[in-house]
This record gives C-alpha cells, sequence and structure tokens, in this order.
C-alpha cells in the first residue's frame, strides 16, 4: 500500500530538507522515525518522495510526503501522529501506486514581511506585476534546462500586528522564487525599485538584474493540494497554529 503523510516543521532547527551526511535534516529525521517504528525498511525500497523540499531555514504547515509500507492507516496514526518539538505529523491517506507527491493542483506559500518603515501603498501596488504568467528569470534560482515560465495564480496581502502576511498560490514555483519576490516587493516598499524597473526585468529576462533575496526564515509552506483530502488527527488545527505562532515567535 502507497499513503501519503502530511506534515509540519520548524525549519530553524534543522539544516535543510534533503538528507546531508553528519547534519540533522527534516527528511532525515522523518526517516529515522519511521525505520524505528518499523512503518518502512529504507528510503528506496519504499520509494519515499515529498511534495516539497524547503531551503534551509524555511518550515512547513503542509508538506506531503509518500512511501510504500505494509502498514494500515491506522497503526500509522497510532505510531505517528504525535506532536513532537520540530516535527508534527497530522494526516494521512492512502494513494494509488503510482502516486508521486511532486505533481500537486496548488501550492500555498506564507511570508512574513516585517513592516518596519515600509511604504504599504506603493509595495502593494507592486503586486500585481508577478501574478499571471511570467519568465521569472531574474526571480529564481533557475536550474539548468529548467523552464523558467510560471503562473502564480494569486498573491494575497494582509496587515497583522508588525507583518505584512503575504500569501502565495500557484500550482509550482521556482527555486528562491518567493524569496526573491518577496525582496524585490520589499526594496519597492522602501523606495529603493520602481514598479517600472519590477515590470523590465519581468519583460525582459534576458537582461540580467539581481534584486537579492529575502531571509528564509519567515517563509512557511502553508499547503500543498491535491485531489483528495486527508484524514486528520482530533484538534489538528489548534495545534497547527500553536505550531505558527512558534515559528514567528522568534522573527
Amino acid at each position: 500500500m502507497r499513503v501519503a503523510l502530511k506534515f509540519a516543521y520548524d525549519g530553524k532547527h534543522f539544516s535543510g530538507y534533503a538528507r546531508q551526511p553528519g547534519q540533522r535534516t527534516i527528511e532525515q529525521e522523518l526517516l529515522d522515525l519511521f525505520i524505528k517504528r518499523k512503518i518502512l525498511g529504507d528510503a528506496k525500497t519504499s520509494c519515499f518522495r515529498t511534495a516539497s523540499r524547503t531551503d534551509r531555514g524555511v518550515s512547513a504547515l503542509g508538506n506531503v510526503c509518500a512511501f510504500d509500507t505494509a502498514c494500515s492507516k491506522e497503526k500509522i496514526v497510532n505510531q505517528l501522529t504525535e506532536d513532537t518539538s520540530d516535527v508534527f505529523i497530522y494526516g494521512v491517506q492512502s494513494v494509488e501506486p503510482d502516486f508521486y507527491p511532486r505533481h500537486a493542483t496548488r501550492r500555498e506559500y506564507r511570508y512574513y514581511l516585517k513592516r518596519n518603515d515600509l511604504d504599504v501603498d506603493a509595495l502593494l501596488s507592486a503586486v500585481g506585476l508577478f501574478t499571471g504568467e511570467h519568465n521569472f528569470q531574474n526571480f529564481a534560482r533557475v536550474e539548468p534546462l529548467k523552464n523558467p515560465v510560471r503562473s502564480i495564480d494569486n498573491i494575497v496581502i494582509v496587515e497583522k500586528q508588525d507583518f505584512l502576511i503575504l500569501d502565495f498560490y500557484a500550482q509550482t514555483f521556482l527555486w528562491n522564487q518567493i524569496r526573491r519576490i518577496v525582496s524585490a516587493l520589499e526594496k519597492r516598499g522602501r523606495g529603493v525599485l520602481s514598479n517600472e524597473q519590477i515590470h523590465a526585468a519581468l519583460e525582459h529576462p534576458e537582461q540580467k538584474v539581481d534584486f537579492q533575496m529575502a531571509a528564509p526564515e519567515p517563509l512557511i509552506l502553508k499547503e500543498v493540494v491535491y485531489d483528495f483530502s486527508f484524514e486528520y488527527v482530533k484538534d489538528y488545527k489548534k495545534n497547527l497554529q500553536s505550531f505558527e505562532n512558534r515559528i514567528i515567535a522568534s522573527l
């Protein structure tokens, strides 16, 4: 049987997501837990895969992994769905044998940008430049042979206490894309960049510009959406809110 798990983690306490020799990573933490609880034998034979490999310092409230196992969903829930200090597994679902979690219908990211002395109206005036389909060569770390064209469905911004909360919605994102967009928006809010400069960087990707990259710690993978629902543990929403509060408390 192949199962998918939904989980959250505080990225500040790990050296990134992917396994690295001698480093504490989220992927290794998950695999060690699964092997210890006899949920799977190893990553290769269980075809362990993840929806998103987040950067070092980035957290998640709704990442997803999948693997093959002989265990029932009930046993997995009983063995794994417990709130730990840094990782919280809270959803499970049986999936098709060929399910690959990277093939999601939508991803949602959240960035907590400190307001400081930003001109919020100026920043908001630039948000719409990034929605729709664009070549994001100047706003991502594009790997060789990777298509830099992506479509952002929506960017929603709300003000809360000392933060501007930026929620990004798209099927897929490029490496570092959100952090580079946020950096450009933050510079627009400080008056360092104009809308015309941002528009030109999008319209002329062949003309290389670098608006730098925002810090990773305020970025959270909020949700990964599929065409099925997960079965969730009791009070998971309350626990997730506490988890998010803890993540942003140190920002």
